[in-house]
């Protein structure tokens, strides 16, 4: 009778713990993003220019780490440069973009599999690392098979056939932040081995063009 309220403390403590980790990063992500573009909208003079180039160099270098990290929407500071500077910079953005998500999937795809399932673990995030860990060393058929037989919903074969459509769909769906925003599925798209990479990079390049795109073409 001692043990379950300890029990349940913990499980109160470590979803709280959870949740804090998960604040802190948005707000680490949002603060960086703020001060970088505070300093990008500086107005453009010939005594300010090297500056301002500095900082947009800064500002790619940390949009293409914040849109390889899980949850964190890090498409903003790409849609604050291309406000800040006009739709010239839009293609560098995108290129941006691909890079990022072909990173994050190339990290689900290499990082050995166990480490991902206890960093899982880690986090006491236990359904998905039991889902993930009866995925390992299972081939291209096998975890098709397993997903299906895990999942209670008709879409998902479905889904899983038309996958890149699927793919493409997750990374335009406002919000998509909740379902770990464009890296972390990118992520697990790696992790998940279903996507061969020359197709995972045809589907991001298709997914994320129309909006640079327009912006692009009306200028």
């Amino acid at each position: 009778m001692r043990g379950a309220p300890s029990a349940g403390l913990r499980t109160w403590v470590g979803f709280a713990w959870k949740i804090a980790l998960f604040a802190a990063i948005l707000l680490a992500a949002k603060l960086s993003g703020d001060w970088v573009m505070a300093r990008i909208t500086m107005n453009l003079t010939p005594r300010t220019e090297p500056t301002l180039h500095n900082f947009i160099m800064i500002a790619i270098a940390m949009y293409v780490c914040l849109m390889m990290l899980p949850f964190v929407p890090g498409a903003e500071i790409g849609l604050g440069l291309i406000a800040a500077l006009g739709p010239k910079i839009a293609p560098l953005v995108y290129g941006c973009t691909v890079l990022a998500l072909c990173l994050a999937f190339l990290i689900g795809r290499l990082i050995p599999q166990e480490r991902i399932v206890a960093g899982f673990e880690f986090l006491r995030l236990k359904r998905a690392a039991n889902l993930l860990r009866g995925m390992v060393d299972l081939d291209f058929e096998a975890r098709k098979a397993f997903l299906i037989g895990k999942s209670t919903s008709r879409l998902l074969p479905l889904a899983l056939r038309y996958r890149f459509v699927a793919l493409m769909v997750l990374l335009n769906v406002p919000g998509n932040s909740v379902l770990g925003g464009g890296g972390g599925i990118s992520m697990v798209a790696g992790y998940s081995r279903l996507f061969p990479f020359p197709s995972f990079l045809a589907a991001v390049a298709l997914a994320v063009a129309p909006v640079p795109l327009f912006l692009f073409l009306t200028r």
